[in-house]
């Protein structure tokens, strides 16, 4: 029996599972949420990652394909559909969109969803080994040259530059070539300090002790510090980037009626729940804010105060006018 049903096998093979292949950024899913998908599903979950906006878009412009779904911020997002990249969604498909908080929906690019759908809030802030540097909650702390080589910014020109715009006083989003060269001048200040411009090995850098302070993303940095009580978590007074990172399925996908289910899978309460506390992003979603814990929402990296959340923006496309942000960044690195 065993050797007929081999026969068979090789004659019939068993058909594969699908596989869904998802391009987003590191750290961004539960590995549990991804097998429970998995398991419903009877398909296999393929994880790519990028570490910036721009890195994501030069790739698929350069030809890439085969994603199903993608994690772009929203403001890519506008570059992106302008460009005719995304596909439609069907909302019978993703009954969970009612979830979505609508205040969100008010801040972003795609208010209707008819093409994204929004994933996390986050927020560029800093991190120190407290037991080590000051904590003092401001941008001015690069120029500290007692931490010379101890510390790192993200290599991600609009967080970067708009963090030293920030420390201005000045919007990110400026247009204003003046104020740019004002930000150029003050990141060649802190170049001085910074061990690198990176945006994956701060966080192993900082629970190490290898770096004393770094600029990073919100929900990394909550990692760190769920894991290492030595780290502190801190939220410049002058403000912040805050970012919303969207679900969009390409028009090359493959499998986009897997991607749909993948969608309002991680806009399930209960999943979304889950996922955001394994993660340290807050989730827009009504109901699944019911279900964490009330430590999570305490956590500096997922709620800030509000007189500085007043003072934080989300970046914008800004069209023609990026290239004055290519020039100062150009010059920043070189």
């Amino acid at each position: 029996m065993k050797a007929l049903l081999l026969l068979l096998i090789s004659v019939f093979p068993l058909p594969a599972a699908e596989t869904l292949h998802v391009y987003t950024w590191a750290d961004y899913v539960s590995p549990d949420v991804v097998e429970k998908f998995e398991a419903k599903h009877d398909c296999k979950v393929v994880i790519d990652t990028f570490d910036s906006n721009e890195a994501m878009f030069a790739k698929l412009k350069a030809g890439a394909s085969g994603y199903d779904v993608i994690y772009p911020t929203s403001y890519m997002i506008e570059v992106m559909d302008a460009e005719g990249m995304l596909l439609d969604l069907d909302a019978a498909q993703i009954p969970h969109l009612k979830n979505i908080d609508s205040g969100v929906l008010e801040k972003i690019h795609d208010r209707s969803m008819k093409r994204s759908v929004p994933y996390t809030v986050g927020y560029a802030i800093i991190a120190s080994r407290k037991d080590k540097s000051p904590s003092a909650a401001t941008w001015a702390v690069f120029e500290n040259a007692a931490l010379a080589g101890r510390m790192t910014l993200l290599d991600d020109m609009r967080e970067t530059i708009g963090a030293a715009l920030k420390s201005l006083g000045y919007s990110i989003n400026t247009r204003n070539e003046k104020e740019l060269a004002e930000a150029q001048a003050v990141l060649l200040k802190w170049k001085k300090n910074v061990a690198k411009f990176d945006n994956e090995g701060y966080k192993a850098g900082l629970d190490s002790g290898e770096f004393l302070l770094v600029h990073g993303y919100s929900g990394d940095l909550f990692q760190v510090a769920q894991e290492n009580d030595k780290v502190a978590l801190m939220i410049p007074q002058e403000g912040v980037t805050m970012s919303c990172d969207e679900m969009v399925i390409p028009k090359t996908a493959k499998q986009p009626a897997l991607a749909h289910a993948w969608i309002d899978f991680l806009l399930d309460p209960e999943i979304a729940a889950e996922n955001m506390e394994w993660m340290g992003y807050l989730c827009p979603n009504t109901e699944a804010l019911k279900k964490v814990s009330p430590e999570f929402l305490h956590n500096p990296a997922v709620t800030i105060p509000d007189e500085i959340k007043a003072k934080c923006e989300t970046i914008q496309d800004l069209g023609a006018d990026l290239a004055k942000y290519t020039k100062v960044w150009d010059a920043v690195k070189g």
